[in-house]
Parts: C-alpha cells; sequence; structure tokens
C-alpha cells in the first residue's frame, strides 16, 4: 500500500512541531459532514482548494483547525490547536466524516463512546496500525493547551478524504506508540488494540473533512 513520505514517523518523517495557539475556544455545532463551520482566526491558513477540518470537542467547543494543501509529493497536513490536554496526543484521519459524541461506532453499534460515529482510522483494513494511510504523527500540545503541526503524506489522496461517507480529523486522549512494540515487552507481538490504536486511548477532538 502507499507509504507516508517518511518510512519512520518518528525518525525521518518530515515534521514541523511549533508550539502556539490559535485563538479557539468559541462554541460550534455538532460537526457533522458538510456542515458549515466557521474556522475563525484558528483557521491553519486555509486557501483556495484547501480542504478543512474545524476540531471540536465532545462538548461542541471548538479547539483548533486542520486544513489540507496539495504539494508536490502529496498533501501538506497543517493544524492548530488550542484548549486540549497538554502532552503528546495520537493524531489521524478516521474513515467517516461524522464527529457525535455518545455515539456508535458504525462497524459495531454496541460500541458507544465519543466521536466513535468517524469510524476507525483510514487504511486500517489494509495494515496494522503505524501503516494505515490515515495514520499521522503524534500532536504535541503545551502546557498552555496550545500547539501546531505540519507534515506532508502521500499516503492519503483527496479521493480518500472526500469520498461517499467522507472523513474526519481525530485527536486522541493518549502518546500513540505506532504498535512499535519490542519483543523483548511483547515475545507474541502487540495485542489487538495496540495493532488497531497504537494505544492512543479516547477521542478528544473531531472535524469533519470539508471543500
Amino acid at each position: 500500500m502507499r507509504r507516508p513520505v517518511a518510512t519512520s514517523f518518528l525518525s525521518a518523517c518530515v515534521v514541523t512541531l511549533v508550539v502556539g495557539g490559535c485563538g479557539a475556544g468559541d462554541k460550534a455545532p455538532a460537526a457533522t459532514p458538510g456542515a458549515d463551520v466557521a474556522s475563525g482566526s484558528g483557521s491553519a491558513g486555509a486557501g483556495d482548494g484547501d480542504l478543512t477540518a474545524p476540531l471540536v470537542d465532545p462538548k461542541g467547543t471548538k479547539v483548533g483547525t486542520v486544513t489540507f494543501s496539495d504539494v508536490e509529493g502529496g498533501l501538506r497536513v497543517s493544524v492548530q490547536v488550542d484548549g486540549l490536554p497538554p502532552g503528546f496526543h495520537g493524531f489521524h484521519v478516521h474513515a467517516v466524516g461524522v464527529c457525535e459524541p455518545d455515539s456508535a461506532n458504525p462497524a459495531d453499534p454496541s460500541m458507544t463512546g465519543d466521536f466513535l460515529s468517524a469510524g476507525g482510522h483510514i487504511g486500517a483494513g489494509a495494515a496494522d496500525h503505524g501503516e494505515h494511510a490515515g495514520d499521522l504523527p503524534v500532536l504535541y500540545v503545551n502546557r498552555s493547551g496550545a500547539g501546531s503541526l505540519t507534515t506532508v503524506t502521500d499516503a492519503l489522496t483527496r479521493a480518500d478524504l472526500t469520498d461517499d461517507d467522507g472523513s474526519a480529523v481525530m485527536v486522541h486522549a493518549d502518546r500513540d506508540n505506532y504498535a512499535n512494540i519490542p519483543e523483548r515487552y511483547a515475545p507474541n507481538g502487540p495485542d489487538e488494540m495496540t495493532r488497531n490504536t497504537g494505544d492512543s486511548g479516547g477521542r478528544i477532538a473531531c472535524g469533519p473533512v470539508q471543500g
């Protein structure tokens, strides 16, 4: 399958982590595909032809914006957030463009929780976590709750982001280990949860990708 521009998220990925605020924090309506949610002052530099994803927390408060721009070699992904817990957070693109708090998982309606409506990562059926098309570098948030990240990936295309059921950007509660568990710690390999999600925990911010 297609790989991100870099072969290793942590050692060779061309990532710029710049801590800064986006001035987010205004209240936004529940995020659904095609919803007209203004980007406001927290815009991550959206231009003509860019795709954007306004991020909201489970209470519906806007906490940031993600922008996808066409560049040589793939898509540039730019995110700015404010008002999130400090630390490293898993950062992915999920397969369904619906961001509803306390919702059911499309693949298993018996599972409910914040933003489960967005389904799993794009490409989750093709490989274990760390190789999903929707896997992105971790997002660092500083002690003030602000952070930003810019990276380029060739694993995602506009078609992936804008297919019939859309897509959504997700920020997770915990850091992402990309299922990189040394055999000395797990002789039988990582368990199913680690292979699926990298142990990145709950979903704390979500935004449907919009044209």
